[in-house]
């Protein structure tokens, strides 16, 4: 695995890792960015989705990284370049000094992610979910859960948003996702599959711990504050995790582990 050294920031090999936060907020063409080497482990694994194009590495962190590396394809290149200079080329001090870009994974739709589900397949929807930090989380609990895919409406950020991919620890790049279709689409495509619907809210009718596993079901889940629509709460089997000393609801994250626990126990 060759290393090739970089010490320029304007070097145009390199042009990708630029200004990366201005720039994810307008798109990258179709790319991914891993930071991180748990991130980056992931997108090297058989499990991955995505397909490793580059990697940049501060120069400190090459040899400890050396076994993880030496799994970049061939036509992937690894850039060295100093702390400073790798700080000057991503417009703030990146203290991981570990960055790697990758092909998006393909989206898939609706009725294609769910026609290989098990008879006990767990899937997890997100609906108007716009907090990268809440997304990130609500992928990295599907799959630590086992859930067959996730699918997010049209409201909902981007998965591969840098920050999203991040706090997911590699999750987005495994998951089958399906995105941005508005959510009576996906309603209707889960419904076509026989999935019960079970939407999480805090005025849930069904108590999460009556819940036994089994069958196919559909966790959806709502944005922090305004939570899933009448529309859609009209559709569902509504669930509940009851509160105590007068709390409303949990982080959106951490609520749909609770009912993915529940759903996957056993």
């Amino acid at each position: 695995m060759p290393i090739i050294p970089v010490t320029d920031p304007a070097d145009p090999r390199i042009a990708d890792y630029l200004d990366i936060r201005e720039r994810d907020l307008v798109g990258r063409r179709g790319r991914v960015v891993i930071e991180g080497r748990v991130v980056l482990e992931t997108l090297l694994s058989p499990a991955s989705r995505a397909r490793p194009l580059s990697a940049l590495i501060a120069a400190h962190r090459i040899e400890a990284l050396g076994d993880v590396l030496a799994r970049m394809p061939d036509a992937a290149p690894v850039f060295a370049a100093e702390q400073a200079v790798m700080d000057a080329v991503v417009g703030f001090p990146i203290h991981r000094g570990i960055l790697a870009m990758a092909d998006r994974p393909a989206d898939l739709a609706p009725g294609d992610l769910l026609a290989g589900a098990g008879e006990d397949a767990v899937v997890v929807v997100a609906a108007g979910v716009s907090n990268h930090d809440n997304l990130g989380g609500i992928l990295r609990n599907a799959a630590a859960f086992g859930a067959h895919g996730v699918l997010l409406d049209n409201l909902c950020s981007d998965p591969f948003y840098r920050k999203a991919v991040r706090v997911s620890v590699g999750a987005a790049l495994r998951l089958p996702l399906s995105t941005g279709r508005p959510i009576n689409e996906i309603l209707d495509a889960l419904e076509a599959a026989r999935f019960e619907l079970l939407a999480l809210s805090p005025g849930g009718e069904t108590p999460i711990h009556a819940l036994r596993p089994g069958g196919r079901r559909a966790l959806i889940l709502g944005a922090e504050g305004p939570g899933l629509s009448a529309e859609v709460l009209a559709r569902c089997r509504t669930v509940a995790i009851p509160m105590h000393g007068g709390f409303d609801s949990l982080n959106v994250a951490t609520a749909g582990a609770v009912a993915l626990s529940r759903l996957r126990a056993g």
